[in-house]
């Protein structure tokens, strides 16, 4: 361990001590915020010094229409899970760590060949490298989606699960929050114009002075948390679209209002499952195609029939898109298309290429008029 590292650990320790021995009342809120400001800040810089050391990583090769990451802690049931929604066969056991490399499997849906991962499970200190963890999320950074698998009986790893990817910029299932700076050379100090983050100013400002901005504009225009705004300003931030998979109901018969509120605290679909039982498992394929953003449309030559091999893009994509995707040449030599389905406002509508898609369009390219 370096010099350096050693230092980042021991100031760690030093704030974490402050903080737990800081009482919570009005005239010490504000002084929390900034404690947890720096100590969020302190194991951001403690995980980048980590990064010099590389130990056994995990490469994802990416193949298909998209990718989706099975995420969770050892025993919550992935590996049973991807043998029930894809064309695979991971090993499963009632112990924790069964699964040590990244198994990968094929679920098709609705035309969609989607690859699905089962990661190693991850524990508690992952994002500081404890088990591994952050070879593990750093191979999950290049999924489209992200499924966490939750064992019913202990519904609060999820705190803990977003905890881990929080610290290292990852924030899934959230909307990237509206937010500005307008750096002032040779200005006089930071100015908040906006602030609707929740934040109190004095953090915010402290947040910015941290990372050697000290005379900008700021306008924060959406709700975040302090570690969303610490990871903002510091930048490499990453969000990404997630679903909750809520195993094991098959041992908890009050499971809906478990779902319930499980949606309503983090915001996102929870699908209540039973990877041992198939229970649900048809929900959870429809739930992760609808939340991967994905549609397919079909192509059909002029005069003949549609191509019964649908193609998938995704949603919001143009007709110059999907020319794009098959081949640039048929981009540059593109006229026109008609469209039939359900963007068209009538049968074999002629649009150009910034023509919007919907699900279960056909295409034909028209190259002459």
């Amino acid at each position: 361990m370096s010099g350096k590292d050693e230092s980042l650990k021991k100031e760690l320790e030093t704030l974490q001590e402050e903080y737990s021995k800081t009482k919570y009342n009005k005239a010490t809120n504000v002084h929390l915020g900034l404690l947890r400001a720096k100590i969020a800040k302190v194991k951001r810089d403690i995980v980048e010094a980590g990064k010099r050391v590389h130990g056994k990583g995990f490469f994802v090769k990416k193949q298909g229409d998209a990718t989706v990451a099975l995420l969770g802690f050892p025993s919550a049931g992935k590996s049973s899970l991807i043998n029930r929604i894809a064309n695979t066969s991971s090993k499963t056991a009632a112990y924790a760590f069964t699964t040590t490399t990244i198994i990968p499997g094929t679920m098709i849906y609705n035309g969609a060949h989607i690859q699905v991962f089962d990661m190693p499970g991850i524990i508690k200190g992952a994002h500081m490298g404890a088990g591994g963890g952050r070879s593990v999320i750093a191979a999950m950074r290049s999924a489209d989606l992200v499924v966490f698998v939750v064992d019913i009986n202990t519904v609060g790893d999820m705190d803990d699960l977003l905890g881990e990817l929080n610290a290292l910029k990852i924030f899934p299932g959230k909307v990237r929050p509206d937010y500005s700076v307008h750096e002032i050379v040779g200005g006089s100090g930071l100015r908040v114009e906006t602030n609707r983050s929740g934040l109190p100013e004095k953090t915010v400002t402290t947040i910015f002075t941290m990372f050697g901005v000290h005379n900008a504009v700021i306008k924060l225009n959406s709700k975040m948390s302090e570690d969303e705004l610490i990871s903002l300003v510091s930048g490499n931030v990453q969000y990404i679209s997630a679903i909750i998979a809520l195993n094991k109901i098959d041992t908890r018969p009050d499971y809906r209002s478990i779902a319930a509120s499980m949606s309503r605290r983090y915001g996102m679909e929870v699908v209540p499952i039973s990877a041992t039982d198939d229970k649900n498992i048809d929900s959870l394929r429809d739930a992760v195609y609808r939340n991967l953003g994905v549609m397919t449309v079909h192509l059909r030559p002029k005069g003949g029939d549609k191509d019964n091999k649908p193609m998938v893009v995704r949603k919001g994509a143009t007709v110059g898109d999907v020319a794009a995707k098959l081949h640039t040449e048929i981009l540059d030599e593109l006229k026109c298309a008609y469209i039939n389905g359900p963007s068209a406002k009538f049968r074999n509508q002629r649009v150009g290429t910034a023509h919007v898609l919907k699900d279960g369009d056909e295409i034909t390219f028209i190259k002459e008029l």
